[in-house]
């Protein structure tokens, strides 16, 4: 995001906690800034002005095996963040707030198609937080009088992200078994695109609740067997759903069996905004070149 913003001619102001945060943040040629994410004094004393505040911070554990206890902290940034964040909006007169959510908030119980207005019944454990910060969010701006954008984003992949390189080593050692029949369909998102909406919606200045998506929704199997194919990895083998059950955590299960079927056709109407990857498999592409330049995954 931050490079993308300076790219089109604007100012950013990042939120640091730690001393590489705030080298990368300067790094990529924003002006970094540090502040306490729950306190909203503090962040609007760092931040002096904006027009746009963007609550995209989470801490998404990469070692599921650690059961509720590793989302805490990403339950209360979701919750406290936004509340700290969205009156650090007010008292920094932004016109425009947006917060990062995902579709899986409202996935319907038997995996159908659903869009923007489909109606939230009890979001999962895992994601209950984030409609909670959408609700948050909503509320604070019409509070204060500024426009709130809620972009809920599909499964993030890309170079640097770690459950990205984390799939692909378990893919070449051949402990990513494909669990089931592979059939559920999966929404993606590259994180390139994922910034780039954040940009496209900042831009627009609006109000609004849009699932930002690519183009082409994949089936796990697809996915998995073409990650195998461009790593030069063996093909994944298939574990029976009932034996996964035993030992597998109810959340793996559900993100290789249970299907998130949306679309980005709202967003691509009203802001205007097109994926640069349309579709898992020419993303794919961009992750493993990268990869080969640097030498990971072979």
């Amino acid at each position: 995001m931050v490079r993308q913003f300076l790219e089109r001619g604007h100012e950013v102001v990042g939120l640091a906690r730690d001393e590489k945060g705030i080298q990368t943040i300067k790094r990529l040629g924003g002006e970094a800034v540090v502040g306490d994410i729950f306190d909203a004094r503090s962040l609007a004393a760092a931040f002096g002005r904006a027009d746009a505040v963007i609550h995209a911070a989470t801490s998404i554990p990469t070692d599921v095996s650690g059961g509720r206890a590793a989302w805490e902290l990403n339950d209360h940034l979701r919750r406290e963040g936004t509340r700290a964040l969205t009156e650090a909006a007010a008292m920094l007169g932004a016109k425009t707030y947006i917060q990062q959510s995902i579709v899986w908030v409202a996935r319907p119980a038997d995996d159908s198609f659903f869009d923007e207005k489909t109606a939230v019944g009890k979001p999962g454990e895992l994601y209950a937080s984030a409609f909670d910060g959408e609700r948050i969010a909503a509320e604070a701006g019409a509070r204060h009088g500024f426009d709130v954008a809620v972009l809920r984003c599909g499964g993030f992949y890309a170079p640097d992200a770690q459950h990205t390189r984390t799939f692909a080593q378990a893919l070449l050692k051949r402990r990513l078994p494909l669990v089931g029949a592979g059939e559920a369909v999966s929404a993606n998102l590259h994180a390139d695109d994922a910034a780039s909406a954040f940009v496209a919606a900042a831009e627009a200045g609006r109000g609004g609740l849009w699932h930002v998506t690519d183009d082409e929704p994949n089936t796990i199997r697809e996915m998995l067997l073409e990650f195998a194919r461009g790593l030069g990895a063996p093909t994944p083998r298939r574990l029976p759903l009932w034996l996964a059950r035993l030992f597998v955590p109810g959340s793996v299960i559900d993100f290789f069996t249970r299907s998130t079927r949306t679309s980005n056709r709202l967003f691509r109407e009203e802001v205007g905004w097109s994926p640069r990857f349309p579709s898992f498999k020419v993303g794919l592409k961009d992750v493993l070149g990268t990869w080969r330049a640097e030498g990971f995954a072979g």
